[in-house]
């Protein structure tokens, strides 16, 4: 059972109505023309995923998968959480890193029963079609991504909503695009069920397939604030079907107040991701045009990203200072590029790992390197804030550990309550 004391040491360092889907064809509102009207409604992301190549331990299980050729005749049926309310919809659905064009046959989006994530069953009536170009069909080409048409519907706030989706002929290779560290239950059946209210027999997996994110048409003042990171930010550690990472407990946080209640926290991080050199997906370098400055509504940027590049950089004095200052180098370049765009940037210091099999190291070399680059981080001047997570979630008396009450179990991911701690950590002003 998870505790949630208050932990000594906690304290922070910065510098610087749901409402059920609208009738089919229903008007909400203008008509959504090609991006933001002056001063008024625009597109905003309300959800995201990182795209990903597929592992081969996270593709469909059989009979889904066969020889180059993946979820033949099949449906797939997909939570999603909004963050923002809007007037309408739009889907996007990946083809990133697949090897073959992905066709899609037929989407709906609907409402889950009792409005609860990783359901197979939708609520009765509440089904609604999905279109690209007026068709019910598309093909996404290789390494491309397809916008849906605008649903007409009420896009609810912080309410979960689910796609489905029918492949009638799969798409044919095993290189596929997915985001597997959902957290939440996705649901495979041979046949169209794309309007069914129940899927009886349906396989249930953890991972999203092809759907990388949802846009609504929002208020004037909407924007988002995009979360860049690793399995931290993914949510390794939290609540499968509980929708506790920390960037969910942020939207939370800022939802429960008028000034940031307009913020969408959309999450563009996976597990084993890494800043500098491709690891589970591309390294955030190669990644930063394609998951934050192409963001509908993109406004912020919080970079919580590098754990990884010094837990896999070899354990000796030159290759962490290497790391180290090559972190620093890319830090840089993420913040010159956003700003370019407009965006803000706020930077997060580097939690401990301290104990864990993996990263820690005999002569603490890595630790030491991670001090450098949270010193910089910190004092550099570079991030238009600073974000101390380090200190959010460290143990006082061992500040190269996690806190026992906020430790996984693994000491390098957190607990709901050590993501509750980092979201608390995030000062809602800076989203104002």
């Amino acid at each position: 059972m998870v505790r949630t004391a208050a932990v000594a040491g906690a304290a922070v360092a910065v510098t610087t109505t749901v409402s059920a889907l609208g009738a089919p064809g229903s008007s909400a509102g203008s008509a959504a023309g090609p991006g933001a009207a002056p001063g008024g409604a625009h597109w905003v992301d309300t959800w995201t995923s990182m795209p990903q190549l597929t592992e081969p331990h996270n593709m469909p299980p059989a009979p889904f998968t066969g020889d180059e050729l993946v979820l033949d005749d099949s449906t797939v049926r997909q939570t999603i959480r909004t963050t923002i309310a809007g007037d309408r919809l739009r889907l996007r659905f990946s083809n990133a890193f697949g090897g073959a064009a992905l066709p899609i046959t037929r989407v709906s989006v609907a409402l889950p029963a009792g409005g609860a994530a990783g359901v197979a069953r939708i609520e009765p009536g509440t089904s609604r079609p999905v279109t690209f170009g007026g068709r019910p069909s598309a093909v996404v080409p290789t390494g491309a991504q397809m916008v849906s048409d605008p649903v007409h519907m009420k896009v609810p706030a912080r309410t979960n909503l689910t796609v489905t989706v029918y492949l009638a002929d799969g798409q044919a290779s095993t290189s596929i695009t997915s985001h597997p560290g959902s957290r939440t239950t996705s649901y495979l059946i041979k046949g169209d069920h794309t309007t069914a209210t129940d899927l009886p027999g349906a396989t249930g997996v953890d991972h999203w397939y092809f759907l990388s994110g949802a846009e609504t048409w929002a208020h004037p003042r909407a924007a988002a604030a995009v979360m860049l990171g690793d399995s931290l930010t993914d949510g390794r550690g939290s609540t499968t079907n509980a929708n506790n990472r920390w960037p969910d407990l942020l939207q939370d946080r800022l939802a429960a107040t008028a000034p940031t209640a307009h913020v969408a926290v959309v999450n563009q991080a996976a597990g084993g991701n890494r800043v500098l050199n491709d690891g589970l997906g591309p390294n955030v370098l190669a990644r930063l045009d394609r998951d934050v400055l192409a963001r509908s509504g993109a406004r912020w940027l919080l970079v919580f990203e590098g754990v990884n590049d010094l837990g896999t950089a070899q354990a000796t004095e030159a290759a962490q200072r290497r790391t180290a200052a090559d972190l620093i180098v890319a830090y840089r370049q993420i913040v010159t590029r956003a700003h370019a765009q407009g965006l803000r940037v706020y930077g997060a210091t580097l939690t401990p790992f301290g104990r864990n099999q993996m990263y820690d190291d005999p002569g603490g070399v890595r630790e030491a390197a991670r001090q450098r680059v949270n010193d910089w981080i910190r004092t550099s001047g570079t991030f238009d804030a600073v974000i101390d997570f380090d200190r959010a979630v460290r143990d006082p008396d061992a500040p190269a550990r996690l806190h026992p009450l906020y430790d996984e179990g693994d000491h390098l991911h957190l607990n709901p309550a050590g993501y509750a701690a980092l979201a608390r950590a995030v000062p809602a002003g800076l989203f104002r």
